[in-house]
């Protein structure tokens, strides 16, 4: 599970190799935070610190070796400079076995937490090691990813939820929103970590590393003997367009009719755009191919992914409706028969949702009848500063006395950062706050930050299944 091999040393922005000698003379202690300074939802799921620990952190991390490698490195990148702080890597890789003396508090994962609070703490154990704690900022600021595509999928899941419980079932909120975001990330890592920070909301997705990241740094299960297996995350067969359009355009239906044949049981999608998707809907899942459909046992799952979301939607339920039948459930919106429903994956984010949910809404249709898929828009058009994620110094210990430490730029209010040292605690009102100007080695009542990380070694380790709890509080 650690990526030994990688040097974390190298694992930071270049600048930050020069500032051990910035700091005043005789610092013996630097202690910062990361939090969501605001952005485009109001509270975040806390998510991923766990599998940055684990894999880059945790353990020997520092070598001779790759002491070597890293002066090596720096003496070409910075020519003529002497930037490189071998004597304080070499006093970690010697007094302390090559393990990094911080200490790391977080909220627990999963947690749902108001903005422009503290999310996490870190601090040098080492007096002579100040430098580290912001070393290491460039690496554990990459949380915001995971945790913004689990605070992204949250605000999706409630939108969702919004509209079920006022057109349909809300009990069948966790297949609702698909992952098919593999392809559109920028890397393997990247799909793994933020395909599991969907799989935090919900159990449908495509994106396999999702599932292999949560098993390896979550212990996230897989069971075959319950039924249905045991898994973090879902999938059913379904086809892309070269499985279809290989057929050739006469013979399109045919195509169709062998989904149907290859998967007689259970959940089969079907992408049905391939050429003209009303006619297919028309004419062969609800002509030539209907009593097929009928006699399965399972849905057939009717993809079109092409055209304007709302129109195209509203029209193949109107021709669905009449080759296979609607009926009214109890919420007065009509349901279509249970053999069919419809998926749309193509342009998927939290803005579309809502514009699609209501189209169908105005039009009497409930939400069962659908389930999205989504890609770029769930795992890449996002950013840090989506929820404006920053790591802030907040206070340090100079020639024995405690400084407070803090910035306020006058043409920015909001990067104004926290002072001292910090306590996160729920206040009377049930409301998240950041205490500031904390004492020193005085607990805060109901501190909610809790020591996940101490010297090289993992304190806490959170079960998938307790997180996904925690990010369900509240829906």
């Amino acid at each position: 599970m650690a990526c030994l091999d990688a040097n974390i040393i190298l694992l930071t922005d270049s600048y930050k190799v020069s500032h051990y000698v910035q700091y005043p003379k005789d610092t013996t202690k630097v202690y910062s935070y990361f939090e969501s300074r605001g952005g485009k939802y109001p509270e975040t799921v806390f998510f991923g610190l766990q599998y940055l620990l684990k894999r880059y952190l945790e353990g020997v991390r520092v070598t001779a070796e790759k002491i070597e490698e890293a002066e090596e490195l720096c003496k070409a990148h910075f020519p003529g400079s002497t930037a490189f702080n071998r004597a304080g890597w070499e006093r970690i890789a010697k007094v302390h076995d090559g393990r990094l003396p911080v200490s790391i508090k977080a909220v627990p994962e999963g947690t749902v937490v108001d903005v422009k609070n503290c999310l996490i703490t870190v601090e040098n154990t080492d007096p002579e090691c100040y430098w580290l704690t912001n070393y290491i900022e460039t690496l554990l600021v990459q949380a915001w990813y995971p945790m913004t595509v689990a605070t992204h999928s949250r605000a999706c899941k409630k939108k969702i939820l919004e509209n079920l419980r006022e057109t349909g079932d809300p009990n069948g909120i966790s297949f609702k929103l698909h992952d098919f975001g593999f392809r559109g990330v920028s890397s393997v890592e990247t799909a793994g970590i933020g395909g599991a920070g969907h799989l935090v909301n919900f159990l449908g997705t495509d994106t396999l590393e999702g599932i292999s990241t949560v098993r390896k740094y979550y212990k996230a299960k897989l069971d075959l003997s319950t039924v249905p297996p045991t898994c973090p995350g879902y999938s059913v067969p379904a086809s892309e367009h070269s499985t279809i359009t290989a057929w050739g355009k006469d013979k399109e239906v045919d195509a169709m009719e062998n989904m149907l044949e290859k998967y007689p049981t259970g959940l089969v999608a079907c992408v049905s755009d391939s050429f003209d998707v009303f006619k297919a809907c028309a004419d062969y899942w609800g002509g030539k191919l209907k009593d097929k459909v009928m006699q399965r046992e399972g849905c057939l799952v009717i993809r079109p992914d092409s055209g304007d979301p709302c129109e195209t939607t509203l029209k193949i339920f109107e021709i669905l409706e009449e080759k296979f039948g609607a009926k009214k459930n109890e919420k007065g919106f009509k349901v279509l028969d249970e053999h069919v429903r419809l998926l749309w994956g193509d342009g998927i984010d939290y803005e579309s949702l809502g514009v699609i949910l209501n189209a169908l809404k105005e039009k009497g249709w409930s939400g069962d009848n659908i389930a999205f898929g989504s890609g770029g828009g769930l795992l890449q058009k996002l950013h840090r500063d989506t929820q404006k994620c920053a790591f802030k110094c907040s206070y340090a210990e100079v020639a024995g006395q405690g400084i407070d430490v803090f910035k306020d730029p006058i043409t920015d209010p909001g990067k104004v950062s926290k002072k001292g040292r910090l306590a996160l605690v729920l206040n009377a009102d049930g409301k998240w706050e950041t205490k500031t100007g904390c004492a020193v080695g005085k607990e805060v009542e109901g501190d909610k930050l809790v020591e996940v990380f101490r010297d090289g070694k993992m304190l806490i380790e959170y079960a998938f299944d307790d997180i996904k709890a925690r990010a369900a509080e509240g829906l």
